[in-house]
């Protein structure tokens, strides 16, 4: 595994970057904005996924519609038009209380009795009639002071606005603020980090002393301009104003007073004074670092009972839709500019904002996104990102792919988990990014390195090994060395017998075509066995197990091989003569045991081979094959190896080169596909081939003509009944250990 990871280091390393990158950029160390905009998606789309798409009923909105401004005129209406509709409302549907999405911030005066009172003091000064008639009209025609008359006394909240002062730009206030929830100083040394404003445009004096309160609806914009947040107090000249929604919100339910979540002690021991949350009683409100909060949107546009602003002054609705309600006056008509963005619409009417937020904080369902969840980002960032830098390292493409969309969706889904079961918004836009760079990092460095890293080992290996190989070799490059290596293989040859006497009958043609024909079904056979092709000497090959790729059942593919070879051999000589080639046979000789193999050769040519005592041995097995009449000989070190196969020991041989003696024994097949009458006849030879070491001839030579007369094909028999003719001719002595020696190759 460690060879694994050192192959792979700059994959590995280039990861660990970009983890760090995305550390660094949570931490504040620097800023990507991309990642801003990616989070800004990710939350829209988590929130139109999710959202419940219903309508709250609790909430009316009274839309100064077109179908409104059609019936009644251009707005803004007279003041006593909208004292009218509060009066209906209070009046004849009973609704619980209301809140103005609009600023009376200049007096009315289209009733003319600023013209009137002008005459009055001037040219109809004295006349009596008119100053009597002016003192009974006057309290009628003053609008203002009629709308604040029908005010007074009811749940009535004024909206107002804030602004903030741009450049050099002077500050503008009109009207009059209501008082501070939070005046200067009354919160000691604590300063909230709400946003600062430096003017304002708010109501009338006399209306704003007669309603109940007023609040803000200053939308907070995020850097894409969409109004995901809402703040619930802003401050202005040290003192702290209520949004509209949390006004209205606190008044429905009673609440005479906005509790602050303030730090534990130790917390502002250690410095940390941000407020994390606003109660409203038992209701919890959580806020952002600017004293803002999510708006929990319900749908899109039309999640609350829209109802025209001429339909509740005619009488038109029905009492049961508005009875106990919260009401919201505000405008859809496109005229009034009360559009904004958001993220479940591009042009949606500012009043349903604050509906959502209301129905939100009702529900005490407001999704929150507290400073500790920088700590979980950067949690999850270190631990996906270490677990898929090592784990990628040591997958293939496939199953990179499949535990890649594992982990993302493992991260998608806890993430969807906290924000639908405990209302808590992390960040998810820099893990994304983290697992599908990473990701991409390693099919780039897979197409282009491991590309040429394939390429490399396919053209020094190709030409020995089967594809399969080739692909191991690929997965496995610090495998696939061409340098010198001792370890221990198995070592094939073979041969085809009497092949100069059957190419004398061919054609150069003919010839070329049947050796191309014989070597690739042989090749072909010895790579199925995971083999490599050592060389071809003319009609010989040579093939061995063991690398370029280690091989720990070497012994077994080459013996698999070799069996093959022969069972391929039985078609060939069925098929070549249908060609007009002559049938052939070949030996095949198998050892196995400690060789040297690597790129070996000259300056001018190099070889991808093998060397040592066991190659030879191999080499003069083969050779060895037509002297006991056999297909296959292999080494007594294969045969240890292959406990499950039975073999038959043929001889100890001291063969030309070596000094010790050897066994040397053929294959017959597994344990359990062999014959029992085969195996009786390797335990009859066995007892024969003991009696002849002993130097018991006639109790050998009994023994083997028995076997003879059973198998007269066999060669074997025959040249053990020579041997035993030929010693007692000479006897071999006392000293004779059995060993027959052969003086040729």
């Amino acid at each position: 595994m460690f060879s694994t990871f050192k192959r792979h280091t700059w994959r590995m390393l280039t990861g660990l970057l970009l983890l760090i990158g995305l550390l660094l950029n949570t931490a504040g160390v620097y800023h990507i904005p991309l990642l801003d905009r990616l989070e800004e998606i990710a939350y829209d789309t988590r929130l139109r996924f999710l959202m419940p798409n219903t309508v709250d009923p609790r909430i009316v909105i009274i839309d100064l519609d077109e179908k409104s401004l059609k019936a009644e005129g251009r707005w803004p209406w007279g003041r006593d038009k909208v004292a009218r509709l509060v009066d209906r409302l209070f009046d004849d549907y009973g609704v619980a209380i209301v809140g103005f999405d609009v600023v009376f911030a200049e007096p009315d005066e289209s009733s003319g009795l600023k013209v009137l009172q002008g005459l009055a003091q001037s040219r109809l000064k004295g006349i009596p009639e008119y100053q009597s008639a002016m003192r009974e009209l006057a309290p009628q025609l003053d609008r203002d002071a009629l709308f604040a008359q029908h005010i007074r006394g009811r749940p009535v909240i004024l909206g107002y606005y804030f602004t903030s002062r741009s450049g050099q730009q002077q500050a503008q206030v009109s009207g009059v603020l209501p008082e501070p929830i939070f005046p200067p100083g009354a919160l000691g040394d604590i300063r909230l980090q709400a946003r600062s404003m430096d003017g304002y445009g708010a109501n009338l004096p006399a209306l704003q002393a007669a309603a109940l309160d007023s609040g803000h609806f200053n939308p907070l914009h995020d850097p894409d301009g969409v109004n995901r947040r809402v703040p619930l107090l802003l401050e202005y000249q040290g003192g702290y104003y209520e949004s509209l929604a949390l006004l209205m919100a606190r008044h429905f339910l009673g609440v005479d007073f906005v509790e602050l979540g303030f730090p534990d002690e130790e917390a502002m021991a250690a410095g940390y004074t941000a407020i994390e949350w606003v109660k409203l009683g038992d209701i919890r409100i959580p806020v952002d670092k600017e004293f803002a909060t999510l708006v929990p949107y319900r749908g899109g546009q039309g999640s609350f009972p829209y109802i025209s602003a001429t339909d509740v002054l005619h009488k038109k609705v029905d009492p049961a839709m508005l009875a106990g309600r919260i009401i919201l006056i505000g405008t859809t008509a496109p005229g009034l500019m009360d559009l904004r963005t958001v993220p479940v619409g591009t042009v949606y009417p500012g009043v349903e904002v604050h509906a959502n937020l209301i129905s939100g904080i009702l529900d005490n369902n407001i999704k929150e996104r507290p400073a500790y969840v920088l700590g979980l980002e950067l949690a999850l960032l270190l631990f996906n990102g270490i677990a898929i830098v090592l784990v990628l390292a040591l997958l293939g493409p496939v199953t990179s792919l499949l535990f890649t969309l594992a982990v993302l969706g493992a991260n998608v889904g806890f993430n969807l988990w906290a924000w639908q079961n405990i209302n808590l918004v992390y960040p998810i836009a820099s893990v994304t990014v983290l697992i599908l760079g990473l990701f991409a990092i390693n099919m780039v460095y897979g197409f282009f390195f491991e590309a040429r890293t394939k390429r490399r080992v396919a053209g020094l290996f190709g030409q020995y090994v089967p594809p399969e190989l080739v692909e191991e070799l690929s997965e496995h490059p610090e495998q696939a060395s061409m340098e010198g290596d001792s370890r221990e293989m198995t070592v094939l040859f073979s041969d085809v017998r009497n092949f100069t006497n059957l190419s004398e009958g061919l054609t150069p043609i003919e010839l070329t075509r049947l050796m191309n024909a014989y070597l690739t079904t042989m090749t072909r056979v010895i790579h199925e066995h995971r083999g490599t092709i050592d060389k071809y000497i003319g009609d010989a090959i040579m093939a061995f197990w063991g690398a370029p790729l280690a091989d720990p059942d070497h012994a077994r593919h080459g013996l698999a091989a070799a069996l093959a070879m022969q069972a391929k051999m039985k078609e060939l000589r069925e098929e070549f003569p249908k060609r007009g080639w002559p049938a052939m046979r070949i030996g095949v000789g198998l050892n196995t045991g400690v060789m040297n193999v690597g790129n070996m050769g000259s300056e001018f040519r190099r070889s991808y081979t093998v060397m040592g005592d066991a190659v030879n041995l191999a080499s003069r097995l083969e050779g060895l094959t037509k002297e006991y009449g056999v297909e296959i000989l292999v080494g007594e070190h294969t045969r240890d190896a292959l406990p499950d196969f039975v073999f038959r020991e043929l001889d100890r041989v001291r063969v030309k080169g070596k000094d010790k003696p050897v066994a040397i024994y053929e294959p017959l097949g597994l344990q359990d596909k062999v014959a029992e009458e085969v195996k009786a006849e390797v335990a009859r030879f066995e007892q024969a081939l003991a009696d002849y070491r002993a130097q018991r001839w006639d109790a050998a030579e009994t023994g083997l003509k028995a076997l003879a007369g059973q198998h007269p094909e066999a060669k074997l028999y025959q040249l053990y009944l020579e041997r035993i003719a030929h010693s007692r001719a000479e006897p071999p002595g006392e000293g004779w250990d059995g060993v027959f020696v052969f003086k040729t190759k």
